[in-house]
């Protein structure tokens, strides 16, 4: 198939954990003989704040790692709509896209039949709702939301005709075990300060934990305001800063044991939603401990795939188990790769993807197959 897939970035993961499962899907996809051209726009905020701050070299980087992306940068105004979609079979649009890009899309469908899907892996649906509410998706076939809250969201304020669950995955390719790399410490988080989303849990269940019992701690990530380097200072733990997301499977390796803190609206409104990052570490095959959130959907077992810590004081004593105790890190690093693995990878999300699309293909099929001749 001929598969448009219009986004914020893929040739940056600034501050932009979207492109993780993209890369990942768009490899796979592209593994299989579809063809997949991306479109993304050229001032995209992810992009210019990574070249301010790193030049252009990551994003020659990105291509070397991720050889199969094939990424056009377009501005909105001057976009040809019709030479970018007029042969395509089916387009995908990613939520962090621009409302007229989203209308413009809707309305092209009719002129080229094509498959219209809008893929939402964000907590804009109920922080952002008036926004979310100005996307037409009249003409679009369903959504594609990464949780079952989400996709009901869509159909209980009739954003959309339908919607269904897509969860986000782990790229099996780039998210690998590296034994080979020696420990140096005890413990690495990976991921952003952001906007007062999660400051106080933070302070609770990685800060607090990590002062607490002394632990060798690295942090990697951006945005973080001077109060939060402060803090870190306080705590003891090191500041890495920005890591492409392709090496972070370097930076698990490094490390004994990770932490999961979600975003407050996530762990308080967004049920069943785990985020990118839980699948990544695992498919790494790192111990995981994770903050609250609710797994509604049964994606993995817990206590067996990783532990949960219901407050700061049940997180320090989890983190001191794991790393005292080898068998159990052991226990749970295998458990949660065997997990990803058998369900939670870019290649079941392919899968799923195609039998979607497939799906909706076979219905509007079937009302001209039932007219008489």
């Amino acid at each position: 198939m001929r598969i448009a897939l219009f986004c914020h970035s893929l040739l940056s993961d600034w501050n932009h954990g979207n492109a993780h499962f993209l890369r990942g899907l768009v490899t796979e996809l592209a593994s299989r003989g579809h063809d997949v051209k991306v479109w993304e726009p050229h001032d995209a905020w992810s992009l210019e704040n990574l070249v301010r701050d790193h030049g252009e070299a990551p994003l020659a980087a990105v291509g070397e790692v991720y050889p199969a992306l094939d990424c056009t940068r377009y501005d909105l105004r001057g976009l040809d709509l019709d030479a970018a979609v007029g042969n395509a079979d089916v387009v995908i649009v990613h939520e962090w896209s621009d409302h007229e890009l989203v209308r413009r899309l809707g309305e092209a469908k009719a002129r080229f039949g094509y498959t219209l899907l809008f893929h939402d892996t964000h907590h804009r649906s109920v922080t952002e709702v008036e926004s979310m509410a100005r996307y037409d998706l009249q003409h679009y076939d369903a959504v594609l939301a990464f949780g079952a809250v989400i996709r009901d969201l869509y159909l209980q304020h009739k954003w959309a005709k339908r919607a269904f669950v897509f969860h986000e995955a782990a790229d099996a390719r780039v998210f690998v075990p590296r034994p080979e790399i020696e420990k140096e410490l005890d413990l690495v988080w990976i991921g952003n300060w952001g906007d007062d989303e999660r400051e106080e849990e933070l302070h609770e269940f990685l800060l607090g934990p990590v002062k607490r019992l002394g632990l060798r701690a690295r942090v990697h990530g951006v945005r973080y305001p001077e109060r939060a380097l402060a803090a870190l200072h306080d705590a003891g733990v090191e500041y890495g800063g920005w890591l492409p997301n392709y090496r972070v499977p370097e930076a698990f390796a490094k490390a004994r044991v990770t932490v999961h803190v979600p975003r407050r609206p996530y762990a308080e409104r967004l049920r069943g939603i785990p985020t990118i990052r839980p699948f990544e570490a695992m498919a790494c095959g790192i111990p995981l401990v994770s903050a609250p959130w609710r797994d509604t959907e049964g994606l993995f077992r817990r206590g067996q795939d990783f532990l949960f810590a219901q407050n700061g004081a049940e997180m320090s004593a989890h983190l001191q188990r794991i790393l005292s105790d080898s068998a159990l890190a052991a226990s749970l690093a295998r458990a949660g790769r065997e997990r990803v693995l058998s369900r939670h990878t870019c290649a079941h999300r392919a899968d799923e993807l195609l039998a979607i699309v497939d799906r909706i293909r076979r219905e509007q099929r079937a009302p001209l197959e039932t007219q008489p001749v």
